[in-house]
């Protein structure tokens, strides 16, 4: 039997805490016995002292076993389950796609996604911008979606993961949020709680990353790693750049319909291509649907051309509620803004000389959308589906005075003067070409860490 206080109490005094009690304090927290100040006091000894790695495990394992872990044994797949979890961008739609990719290629991807959190948007906002979207199927139906379509996308239910909901929440108003124990455990606990067999990390790095420096990015993507494999869930990362935004769209309807584009052929930034086959290649090679990166690249590339991706997509939208003919009538189902004009830039900026987009603040883009209601300030707020930017320069684009920042879709002259001083703002224009940045800096294996 052990006590809530005595073992905040080891913690505080950076004394190693055992598996034993890591998992009692956690079932406390699922169980309400234990109370907010003790969640709190928990959260804040942690943020101070850290974990060792081996503490990072059991956390992550006991906050998954707080509730239901999926079982798909019984739904008898004849391929891998394997997921992929962004920490978040601005424009990063590549879940959209990704999954109708693996699935085509023989992987079950059963995606538990999140809302949007600050200037990242979410998922889950995404596909409700199509009508009909049902983000709350019942587990049978999201069992079937999977099997059926080879990926389903819905949000997280109460039943997985409980613990994490009451630490995220204390966390949230305690500023213990910015822990990478804490944020690893928090990740992988629900990503694991849905039965996978491997993940692949898609962590950020860049003015609009979750993480603030390359060097945190980095500590995150080791620790994810190091700790899903130590739960027993194969797992690797990519270092993916956010210093400017991953699609040419952001906001909730256009990124829907970039990625029906790009699944039919009729639009692919060549950046989010890069970044969305990167990732997919890795979930081939990590599930073992793929020998090497070169045939997972030949085997996706198939399944665009061939229409089986964008087939699949079709097939989860309409399973989980969505037109039958969304791929087919998209623009007929996505709201579209009252306005939709361009912003350029200064006239100041462009002093006679040649001038480029020398740089990207990619979270003041992601507020900019979030200030026109494609986002939430609080929990409580409705999501405008319509709004966003579309069009987006990009990092050494040349600029001159009639070249387009970014296409700004508002419902008023007043939002769109607001959202287009805000990418104004947002973007630096200037002589000097920047140095290009890779789409994908690194990979991080088990090996690795």
């Amino acid at each position: 039997m052990y006590l809530p206080q005595e073992i905040i109490r080891k913690k505080r005094d950076n004394i190693v805490i055992t598996a034993d009690e890591i998992n009692f304090f956690i079932q406390g927290i699922a169980k309400n016995t234990v109370s907010e100040g003790q969640i709190a006091a928990f959260a804040m000894a942690i943020y101070f002292n850290d974990m060792t790695m081996d503490e990072r495990v059991a956390l992550t394992c006991a906050m998954r076993d707080s509730g239901m872990v999926i079982d798909w044994s019984h739904m008898e797949f004849d391929g891998p389950i394997v997921d992929k979890h962004s920490t978040g961008g601005v424009g990063d739609v590549t879940s959209l796609m990704l999954g109708a990719m693996v699935a085509a290629c023989g992987g079950y991807i059963p995606m538990i996604s999140g809302r949007g959190l600050g200037h990242t948007g979410g998922t889950l906002d995404k596909l409700e911008s199509i009508p009909g979207y049902n983000i709350t199927p019942t587990n049978d139906v999201f069992g079937q979606v999977t099997k059926e379509a080879g990926f389903a996308i819905i949000g997280q239910t109460g039943d997985l993961a409980p613990a994490d909901k009451r630490v995220y929440a204390t966390r949230d108003v305690t500023a213990t949020v910015d822990n990478i124990s804490l944020i690893t455990a928090s990740i992988l606990s629900k990503k694991l709680a849905a039965g996978l067999g491997s993940l692949v990390m898609d962590v950020k790095v860049g003015s609009g990353a979750f993480m603030p420096t390359y060097e945190a990015s980095e500590e995150l993507a080791n620790s994810i790693v190091a700790v899903a494999n130590g739960a027993g869930t194969r797992t690797t990362a990519l270092l993916t750049d956010m210093n400017q935004v991953l699609a040419s769209t952001a906001g909730n309807a256009l990124e829907v319909r970039e990625a029906v584009q790009f699944l039919t052929g009729e639009y692919r930034n060549p950046r989010l291509f890069e970044v969305t086959m990167a990732l997919c290649a890795e979930m081939l090679l990590i599930s073992g649907l793929a020998q090497d990166l070169d045939q997972a690249r030949t085997k996706l590339q198939a399944v665009l051309d061939n229409g089986q991706a964008a087939e699949r997509f079709g097939k989860m939208v309409a399973g989980l509620g969505g037109p039958a003919d969304f791929m087919e009538n998209y623009d007929n189902y996505l709201d579209r803004a009252e306005i939709v004009k361009p912003v350029f830039a200064d006239p100041a900026q462009l002093a006679g000389n040649t001038a480029f987009a020398s740089a990207m603040d990619t979270r003041g883009l992601g507020m900019a959308v979030v200030g026109m209601g494609g986002g939430r300030r609080i929990a409580s707020d409705t999501i405008d589906y319509a709004v966003g930017l579309s069009d987006m320069i990009r990092l050494g684009d040349e600029v001159y005075a009639d070249t387009p920042l970014a296409m700004v879709h508002a419902r008023t002259e007043a939002q769109w003067e607001e959202a287009a001083k805000a990418v104004r703002e947002s973007i630096t224009v200037s002589e000097q070409k920047p140095e290009a940045t890779p789409e994908v800096y690194r990979r991080v294996r088990a090996e690795d860490v």
